[in-house]
């Protein structure tokens, strides 16, 4: 792997890591506050949200990314700076209509997603709950932009820093203007969610305030290289925005991808659990499948994201140059890092299924069972966008497209079926098809245009696997054997567990995987000289 590709990857990956564990651990006392017969309304909101957002940037930022970048490796630096000009008022535009159209057509969304009998939340809270979310489409667009540029030079920094600032001002207000209507001005549950929700929006400034320092910081740098460009293309605006739609309509899909199938779930599951015996507790489960459980299971899927921004613009170098090679050996260390990782977070996860829930929402036989089904899901949402941005890369962004929509399809007409069997299994069961389906279809893709077969990948996926099979053993005799000895009758026993069986199960990888030599081929020879301080 690149020094480029793992030190992007690496900045974004502990700024995603930081803010999805700050995303993680604020649902404690929120869920706290509110409780779980009101959470369901919070992701009511959020998911029509995360839709509309996509479309409201665009794909900017991994779109803007390629486009900087494919013009920058040709010593053309004034391309990309004309189009940001031209990007940021454009952003301006797209941001303010979708939050018109968002809030306006708030009560039409809310009236998709809830059966007239609904008991618990009414149209009219759902309605004006999204319309609250609605002003973050005002901001985001146009500071999504600015990430883009900066990664167009390689430069993640601003996007790591700028996501983090933008999650800890979110939360902050979030909690704090929770806490103030629930025991200062006495509200009701429903008016802290729609504080929680503008949240967003004010979370959003937080971040652009980040984002104008990092322009400020490094403006001089950035001129001094658009007086030095090398080659100029003469191109229209026009023709700018029609090859920024080409790479961002497959970006939008790409973003949306994990919220479209949640928008599903949204779409049918209440109406498919009307005539089953769970049917007055279907919103209450669906909160439980789509955001306290969600929450968790994306926890793994940070690493995939980091991957997938920092990716496109290196694949998109390798491509445009013709550097074959370069290209395989990049994908081969990227879907064996992604491996590395992500497996082992996944496995040790489901192990602790039923001490995460309980620490982080309260015991629940049903929650952690959802939990323990959903998490390997993550694996799945880690695979796609990786894939995805692999195939934005090599301009193969029609296929995208297509292999999501199919995903979607199957997904669609297999959640109602499946949800009548298994409840709320079944959703996720349709998931699992789905998202399946699109991610073969883009592997078949890659192979088939570039020709892309690694035995190397195969031979070091099941050795990493192997190494997973004698974690799993050693964490669930662990847990067992603590569970005799210190029942999690508490969070603080839940939360002892779950850091005790998970250092040893990371010890136990880590060692092996060093022993192995698997480590150091995967993160550098360096990985030795800090590892015999230790004896490995």
């Amino acid at each position: 792997m690149s020094n480029n590709l793992f030190k992007g990857t690496a900045i974004l990956t502990i700024g995603l890591f930081l803010s999805k564990i700050i995303g993680v651990i604020y649902v404690i006392p929120f869920y706290a506050m509110i409780g779980e017969e009101n959470i369901g309304l919070y992701q009511y909101a959020y998911i029509p949200y995360t839709l509309m957002l996509a479309v409201a940037i665009s794909g900017a930022p991994l779109a803007f990314s390629k486009y900087v970048s494919k013009y920058n490796s040709l010593g053309d630096y004034k391309t990309g700076r004309r189009l940001l000009k031209s990007g940021l008022f454009t952003m301006i535009i797209t941001g303010f209509l979708s939050f018109l159209f968002l809030y306006f057509f708030a009560e039409p969304l809310a009236n998709l997603t809830i059966n007239k009998n609904e008991e618990i939340f009414s149209v009219k809270d759902i309605t004006e709950v999204i319309q609250w979310v609605s002003f973050a489409l005002i901001v985001v667009p146009f500071m999504s932009l600015l990430r883009g540029f900066f990664q167009g030079y390689s430069f993640m920094m601003p996007t790591a820093v700028s996501q983090l600032i933008e999650q800890i001002v979110r939360i902050l207000f979030l909690l704090a203007g929770a806490y103030v209507v629930l025991n200062v001005i006495n509200g009701t549950p429903k008016l802290a969610i729609q504080v929680a929700v503008f949240s967003a929006f004010i979370g959003a400034l937080g971040g652009l305030v980040v984002l104008y320092y990092y322009w400020r910081k490094k403006k001089p740098e950035y001129n001094h290289l658009l007086q030095e460009s090398t080659a100029t293309h003469d191109i229209k605006l026009t023709d700018m925005y029609k090859e920024i739609l080409v790479y961002a309509v497959p970006v939008v899909f790409l973003g949306i991808a994990n919220p479209l199938f949640q928008f599903v779930d949204l779409l049918t599951f209440n109406r498919a659990m009307s005539d089953s015996d769970q049917a007055a507790n279907s919103s209450t489960y669906l909160g439980i499948l789509n955001f306290q459980s969600h929450k968790l299971v994306m926890i793994p899927v940070m690493l995939a994201t980091g991957f997938s921004m920092a990716l496109i613009p290196l694949v998109t170098k390798y491509f445009t140059l013709n550097e074959h090679k370069q290209l395989s050996n990049t994908l081969d260390k990227t879907f064996q890092v992604l491996c590395f990782l992500t497996l082992p977070a996944v496995i040790g996860m489901t192990v602790l299924a039923s001490e995460l829930y309980h620490f982080f929402y309260k015991p629940s036989i049903i929650g952690s069972d959802i939990l323990v089904h959903y998490l390997p899901v993550s694996i799945l949402f880690s695979l796609f966008p990786v894939t995805a941005a692999i195939l934005q890369g090599i301009n193969q962004q029609k296929w995208i497209i297509l292999n999501l929509l199919v995903g979607l399809l199957i997904k669609l007409a297999l959640n109602t079926p499946l949800i009548d069997i298994w409840e709320t299994n079944g959703a996720i069961a349709a998931t699992i098809i789905g998202y399946s389906v699109a991610i073969f279809m883009n592997f078949a893709v890659l192979v088939s245009t570039q020709n892309y077969r690694s035995k190397l990948l195969v031979r070091r996926i099941l050795l990493i696997s192997m190494i997973n099979v004698v974690m799993l053993v050693v964490v669930v005799i662990v847990r067992m054997l603590l569970l005799q000895i210190m029942p999690a009758e508490s969070k603080f026993g839940a939360l002892l567990i779950i850091l005790i069986v998970g250092s040893v199960g990371g010890i136990v990888y880590g060692a092996i995987g060093i022993r192995l030599g698997i480590a150091q081929k995967l993160f550098g020879e360096r990985l030795t000289k800090y590892t015999k301080k230790f004896g490995l």
